[in-house]
């Protein structure tokens, strides 16, 4: 039985703008070929679009369920053109319900999917920590910044990088932010919350596929583990 492992790919990397082609061939061509040992559940986030979406009803004052609604459409959205870029068979579609999801996993090597139900203050990172825990495997993070660090590395130039750090610290870190849709930290609060709960060994990885690939096969990789 091959292992799975639940991954969560960051909205920023798939349209940070445009279509981020090339990044996501090598995405592509990572996973592929690791699947022979591995099947892959791979959450996508909402990202720039979902900003975009959120902005838009906050500038009318609409409600803040509403904002979540549109968030969650815009991961569902980025799963399906990410089964596309993967050529998969449209006709499956991509699952919304965690049953559906296990049905497919039995299936296929890789699954695509954005945040399977609403549920307030959470994130696509929820969704994939939610999966984790129901396959009881490990969560990798992909994320637009090369792992933790003490503060935003993209505001500040000081900012330190983490490359280990304990569920309780991470989960203090986490809640030290205010949820709002479409926040930026690497993981929403819910998300830690639960892979603290269910020690789920969590890896926060960057834009660059050699670590993702050493990391898959054992070897030595950039990112930040959350672990014991």
């Amino acid at each position: 039985m091959k292992k799975v492992i639940v991954m969560s790919l960051g909205g920023s990397l798939i349209i940070p703008d445009n279509v981020n082609v090339k990044f996501l061939k090598n995405f592509r061509k990572t996973i592929l070929k690791n699947t022979d040992k591995y099947k892959f559940i791979i959450v996508c986030g909402g990202g720039n679009i979902a900003r975009k979406y959120i902005s838009a009803l906050k500038e009318i004052n609409a409600d803040e369920n509403l904002q979540s609604f549109a968030g969650i459409s815009a991961t569902r959205m980025n799963a399906r053109f990410m089964s596309y870029f993967f050529n998969q068979d449209q006709e499956v579609g991509i699952p919304h319900k965690m049953k559906e999801l296990k049905k497919y996993v039995r299936k296929y090597n890789f699954v695509f999917c954005g945040a399977l139900e609403y549920k307030p203050h959470q994130t696509s990172d929820s969704t994939a920590a939610e999966i984790a825990k129901a396959f009881r495997c490990n969560f990798i993070n992909l994320t637009d910044v090369s792992g933790l660090h003490d503060k935003n590395p993209k505001e500040f130039k000081d900012a330190k990088f983490i490359p280990k750090i304990s569920w309780k610290d991470f989960n203090k870190m986490a809640n030290k932010i205010k949820f709002k849709p479409g926040q930026h930290f690497v993981l929403d609060q819910h998300a830690s919350k639960m892979i603290m709960e269910n020690k789920i060994t969590t890896y926060i990885l960057g834009k660059n596929m050699n670590y993702l690939d050493n990391l898959l096969k054992g070897k030595k990789f950039k990112g930040t583990i959350i672990a014991e």
